[in-house]
């Protein structure tokens, strides 16, 4: 038997299929050790999104091998599927395979071990491929991905070329996962894939995620369900009506914007305008009074002016997210994008991230004071010097002095807002609702 260590780089659903191979691994017999120990075998689940995301890849497969240079190193993800033939010319990987196939990896991976040939999945035309969740030791969140793939082919993406189209789980089959996880101590499940505003499109009925929902929710119980990233034209009327009806459903909404100037959406091959983000935006308030609303945005896309750049941060202040993950256009080669004349040099690139990040921060803790004096539910993940911290149903950061709360689903009042975070105490005994 094998000691097998993971190291995920990138999205959540990364994070899922490492989570699940990690579980295949433990049922096989083999032992997951944390990723700073030696091991026989050093999966690195990598990550393409950005030329800067598959830079980290390929270091943290080199500094795999230097901490055992007799180990396996075996990629898989995005990354190791876009250059799989240069990861193993250059010995950065043993083994490299795609994103669709996790199973027949890893009995490649094995396989390679004993000096055996490690058959490696091809993935062409794969259907969604139906892994168990993964349920962490000593976690309350758990993952579920209910999809795959994206049929949106944006100007600056390559994740369609890599994950394919959308492929949509059995709603049957994730009711009983989401069981499964809450039988095994999960406390929330959040619920991901590639672009998971689709999801059903592709199964009998077309079953949208207002529908699946419906259906998860009662398996759930007390459980909270969490969404991940949406396409702004999934908000509707009937999408927030029918969504404000499930109590365990934690009022964050994560609406990807990219950009706030309509022009730049245009070039990006967007399908929406800051004119339906705006509506979006507002059923999601008039449904959800107390909702947080977190967004990406790409700083210097190709051609975009400081007029363009000015659009986005008057749009920031007016939608006022609750937080924004800002970054610097990266060039793919093979999208539309990286043809597209009038590139932005990297210095104007960083220098709109860290206009676009102060904004977004200054927002943010506006926000955060906001909350004092109001009730919040927290799940408590971690302790630290007998401080418990955890999540709000909004997901900001909550930090209270009362030690040996992990695991428990609590009310609590907010006393003060401080980098970032929420402080407060305890409304009820420490005890689980």
């Amino acid at each position: 038997m094998a000691r097998i260590a993971f190291i995920t780089l990138g999205c959540k659903t990364n994070q899922f299929e490492t989570q699940a191979m990690e579980l295949l691994a433990r049922e096989a017999g083999h032992e997951v050790v944390p990723s700073d120990e030696k091991a026989d075998i050093y999966v690195v689940n990598s990550c393409a999104v950005t030329s800067n995301a598959g830079k980290k890849s390929r270091q943290e497969m080199r500094a795999a091998r230097k901490r055992n240079p007799d180990a396996v190193i075996a990629a898989c993800g995005c990354y190791s599927l876009l250059a799989a033939e240069e990861l193993l010319k250059s010995g950065d990987a043993d083994l490299a395979g795609g994103n669709r196939d996790h199973k027949t990896f890893l009995n490649a991976c094995f396989a390679y071990r004993r000096g055996e040939p490690g058959f490696l999945p091809t993935d062409e035309k794969a259907p969604f491929e139906r892994l168990p969740a993964g349920h962490p030791a000593g976690r309350t969140r758990s993952l579920l991905k209910i999809e795959d793939g994206c049929s949106n082919f944006c100007a600056y993406c390559v994740i369609p070329y890599l994950r394919g189209r959308v492929r949509s789980e059995d709603p049957a089959f994730l009711e009983s996962e989401v069981r499964r996880l809450v039988r095994g101590g999960a406390r929330e499940i959040v619920l991901t894939g590639i672009e998971i505003a689709s999801y059903g499109e592709d199964l009998p009925g077309k079953p949208t995620l207002g529908a699946l929902l419906e259906r998860l929710a009662p398996a759930a119980g007390e459980a909270r369900l969490r969404l991940g990233s949406l396409e702004p034209r999934i908000v509707t009327e009937d999408f927030c009506r029918r969504l404000a009806g499930f109590s365990s459903l934690c009022p964050h909404f994560h609406l990807s914007l990219q950009s706030g100037s309509d022009t730049v959406l245009k070039r990006m091959g967007r399908k929406y305008d800051t004119a339906l983000f705006r509506r979006s935006a507002a059923l999601l308030r008039a449904y959800f009074p107390d909702a947080a609303i977190t967004t990406d945005i790409i700083a210097g896309f190709p051609g975009e002016t400081e007029e363009e750049f000015g659009e986005t941060l008057d749009f920031c202040r007016e939608i006022r997210f609750d937080r924004v993950h800002a970054f610097p256009y990266s060039m793919r080669e093979g999208t539309r994008a990286a043809r597209m004349p009038d590139q932005v040099p990297r210095r104007v690139k960083e220098e709109r991230v860290g206009i676009l990040s102060a904004l977004a921060s200054e927002i943010a803790e506006e926000k955060l004071r906001a909350s004092i004096g109001k009730e919040v539910t927290v799940l408590f993940e971690t302790e630290e010097n007998g401080v418990s911290s955890g999540y709000t149903a909004d997901y900001h950061p909550f930090s209270t002095r009362t030690p040996g709360l992990s695991g428990k689903l609590l009310k609590a009042v907010v006393r003060e807002a401080r980098d970032g975070t929420l402080l407060g105490e305890l409304l009820s005994p420490a005890e689980d609702e």
